[in-house]
């Protein structure tokens, strides 16, 4: 009868339970580091995108329209963009860094405009280059 009751009682000890938590655990641990990066490689990627498409559209506009554009919003109001994209790293489209041009090298010296624009992070790239640096 002692035999039969073995039988009865299946199931996993403790000790089983704990090895297959402490496996779980060490593979979380390896997993999440992986997972923050891919994140952060992700908005880099965003980043770019959106800092290639302003600084296209700003040249465009001064191209088209002989002069620099004074705000990033106007090149939403004139098409060339259909929003101001978000700043992916600090995360709103308010926070772009604008530099201005040089009036002696403005494409209209009576206005100078946006000349180029930045990501207002003081964040560190994954290759350790500075995102206002973009």
């Amino acid at each position: 009868m002692l035999n039969g009751d073995r039988r009865a009682r299946r199931g996993f000890t403790l000790i089983e339970m704990m090895i297959v938590m402490s496996i779980i655990v060490i593979l979380i641990g390896i997993a999440v580091p992986f997972y923050q990066k891919s994140i952060t490689r992700a908005k880099e990627t965003v980043l770019h995108n959106n800092l290639f498409a302003m600084r296209g559209a700003i040249d465009e506009y001064s191209y088209d329209k002989q002069k620099a554009p004074q705000s990033l919003q106007d090149l939403v109001t004139d098409g060339y963009l259909r929003e101001i994209p978000k700043d992916p790293i600090v995360g709103n489209s308010d926070s772009w860094k604008i530099i201005m041009e040089d009036a002696g090298q403005a494409v209209n010296a009576t206005e100078p405009g946006i000349f180029d624009v930045r990501s207002s992070s003081n964040q560190k790239s994954l290759e350790g280059t500075n995102y206002a640096d973009w």
